[in-house]
């Protein structure tokens, strides 16, 4: 069987391995810090409510057996406990058998997650991490050199990660195809960075060769993947210089590093330093790694024609253990940010006296004077909700009621989810959201007011409620 395998590759195979760990170690902490509020038993989509409405063959996870918020919380920090053993090595510590169970596992629980996480875990990163992580059960570990074919599968992998991403954009929105999608890209997308002001600001030509560049990486170095080396190591290189490019000009989770990750892989250590000894692979993992490979051959039908179609659709799963997936994204730019500010009173009557005091978020913008913040990896999945909400209502249909009736009885979970509280003491007697345009400073207002953010009241997103949707908890 070691035809099979490819000792050049360990060094792809060891970098990969052990950051795949780390962000499933942020991905369990994040899923345990935010459950409670978001789809707690109490929470503003409750799992117990989703399981009673959908089967597992939809959506398997232990939770259609057995919902408890303190046996999520378990879950969650088991799973985050077990990312951080296999991150420090421990599957390399273990017989073979034992370190694809500790991966298949890791799948195993978050895909638990997933399937129960509603709107809250419907980004495509997340079927990218399950889909990645699946793969990564079948790579072995120091026992045994690199199986070639499942190291060639993470490379198909990233191939439609980037290609998928390039053809929709080339496929969509006219500005990715006249270059000038990062005139507004910047200053629009979900969650800005402490560096997406200076970003914004850029001269217009560099933000066109951004733009091109941007083609490049997502069109052509993906196919470069698949050459020899050391071509296919520069393309994967190229890869992660681009996508560290948008890890300091925003806040996409986990997104930008999984997609670095599967980069790394690419990487020829044969250059760097000798492959060390490997035991002989056994004839039954070969044979695993083969059927894989049949498997993900066969269900990349579905994603290829995807590829192919002009109604190319973007980040889908095609069945609900999401193993082999469509991505892409940004197949539009919004040209305009808007942003939901939630305010509450003390007054019991909005009147023009009252005095409203507003909601700060952690991540999305609100207070014009504070500079955005680096979260990613780690996910804000109420700040990314609360964007897609501000443009369109019907984002938040299913929780936007919920959360106010959170804020109106100073629920300790939800108030979590927040930067903060100004009604520390007692309840809002109303609360109201109101939907502003914002825009990025110039250089002369930055200096002359210190703000990062200038912001124009457009409407009401919701008029002033309170005790009647209170009562309703």
């Amino acid at each position: 069987m070691d035809w099979l395998t490819e000792s050049d590759m360990w060094l792809g195979r060891l970098v990969f391995q052990r950051l795949l760990a780390v962000l499933y170690l942020v991905a369990f902490v994040a899923a345990a810090r935010q459950f409670r509020a978001l789809m707690g038993e109490r929470g503003m989509t409750p799992v117990p409510d989703f399981v009673r409405r959908v089967p597992f063959r939809k959506a398997p996870s232990v939770f259609q057996w057995r919902y408890s918020d303190r046996f999520f919380a378990l879950w969650c920090w088991a799973g985050a406990l077990l990312a951080a053993a296999v991150a420090a090595g421990a599957a390399d510590a273990v017989p073979l058998g034992a370190a694809m169970a500790m991966w298949a596992v890791l799948w195993a629980m978050y895909l638990s997650i997933v399937n129960v996480g509603q709107t809250w875990y419907g980004f495509g990163w997340e079927s990218l991490l399950l889909e990645t992580g699946f793969l990564a059960v079948f790579l072995g570990n120091d026992d045994i050199a690199p199986p070639v074919l499942v190291m060639w599968l993470l490379r198909w992998l990233l191939f439609r990660v980037e290609f998928g991403a390039g053809l929709i954009k080339m496929r969509g929105d006219h500005c990715w195809r006249d270059l000038t999608c990062l005139y507004y890209h910047h200053e629009t997308q979900p969650m800005p960075g402490p560096l997406s002001w200076f970003f914004h600001r850029l001269p217009k030509p560099l933000h066109r060769v951004e733009t091109a560049a941007n083609h490049v990486a997502q069109l052509g170095l993906p196919v470069l993947l698949f050459t020899p080396q050391p071509v296919a190591a520069w393309a994967a290189l190229g890869i992660v210089v681009t996508q560290l490019w948008l890890v300091l000009s925003g806040n996409f989770a986990w997104l930008n590093w999984l997609t670095i990750v599967l980069a790394l892989s690419a990487v020829d250590a044969s250059r760097i330093a000798d492959a060390p000894a490997f035991a002989a692979t056994p004839a039954w993992f070969g044979v695993l790694t083969v059927l894989l490979t049949v498997f993900v051959a066969f269900r990349s039908y579905r994603p290829v024609r995807n590829l192919l179609s002009r109604r190319q659709v973007m980040n889908t799963s095609f069945d609900p253990l999401h193993l082999v997936n469509s991505y892409g994204a940004f197949g539009s730019v919004t040209r305009v940010r808007r942003e939901i500010v939630i305010e509450g009173t003390d007054s019991p009557v909005a009147s023009p006296d009252a005095v409203w005091r507003e909601y700060e978020f952690r991540g999305k913008p609100g207070d014009v004077r504070r500079m955005p913040r680096q979260y990613a990896p780690y996910h804000l999945r109420l700040d990314w909700l609360m964007w897609f909400a501000a443009l369109s209502p019907a984002y938040a249909r299913s929780w936007f009621g919920p959360f106010v009736e959170r804020l109106l009885a100073n629920d300790p979970d939800t108030l979590r989810l927040l930067r903060h509280n100004p009604f520390p003491d007692a309840p809002p007697a109303l609360v109201r959201a109101r939907l502003f345009q914002y825009r990025f400073t110039t250089w002369r207002e930055r200096r002359e007011t210190g703000a990062w953010w200038l912001r124009t009241e457009l409407r009401d997103f919701l008029k002033p409620t309170g005790a009647v949707r209170r009562g309703r908890r």
